[in-house]
Parts: structure tokens; C-alpha cells; sequence
């Protein structure tokens, strides 16, 4: 039960946020097994004032970069979290065309008692 949360630069049209949000859903599928129709995802489109990255590790990045924020149960492997950042950068490459250099990530833990999916409930508590 992922929630996630991309931030990118305003201007894209929308066939081309949709591919990414496309193709966030198909990696997180892929590598940490999340079932069909579990879609929780927001976008966030800033201007150029209010976006702001640098050269971090060497990585020569470009006005396309996405931030991507992945909330997640605590339960995943380093090797899950592997796999899912190089699907996340291969899916994005392929569709809408974003350069691996321009995908950041981070996942971030929570226990599954700290949940509630809806109802006033937790569900996983």
C-alpha cells in the first residue's frame, strides 16, 4: 500500500505526467509486489522559483528532473528497494522519456499500524 508523491517542474502536459504516474504504478508492481488497482499518487508541479536541485554525487541534472516520494510498510528488502529504484529509472527512461540522471528517489518507512486507509480505521494495526 504505497503512497507517493512526485514534484517536477510546471509545464509538462498532461499525457506526459500521466506516463510517469503510468509508469511509477507499473515499477512499484514489478518490484515490491503491489496488488492490482493500488494507486495512491499525487503530483505536485512547481515553478521555476520554487524548484531548486544541484549536482549532488555528480549527477549532472536538468530542469526535468522528478522528485519522487515513496511512503511505504517497513516490511521491504534492501533488495526490493534496489530493484525498485532501477524499474522506477528504466519505466521513466522508456515513458515519457526522463533521464536516469533526473529520477530521485526516496522511500520512506512506516510501521503498519500507522495506517489508516480510510473509515476513521487502521487497518493494518
Amino acid at each position: 500500500m504505497p503512497y507517493s508523491h512526485i514534484s517536477l517542474r510546471a509545464g509538462k502536459p498532461e499525457a506526459y505526467r500521466q506516463a510517469i504516474l503510468d509508469s511509477l504504478y507499473r515499477a512499484l508492481r514489478d518490484s515490491l509486489d503491489v496488488p492490482e488497482d493500488d494507486q495512491f499518487m499525487t503530483i505536485t508541479e512547481h515553478d521555476a522559483a520554487n524548484f531548486r536541485y544541484g549536482a549532488a554525487f555528480g549527477i549532472a541534472r536538468s530542469d526535468d528532473l522528478v522528485f519522487i516520494q515513496i511512503t511505504v510498510f517497513n516490511t521491504r528488502t534492501v533488495e526490493q528497494r534496489k530493484a525498485l529504484f532501477r524499474r522506477i529509472a528504466e519505466l521513466l527512461g522508456e515513458s515519457p522519456g526522463i533521464r536516469p540522471e533526473d529520477v530521485f528517489v526516496t522511500l520512506i518507512d512506516a510501521a503498519k499500524e500507522n495506517w489508516s486507509v480510510g473509515n476513521g480505521l487502521a487497518q493494518f494495526a
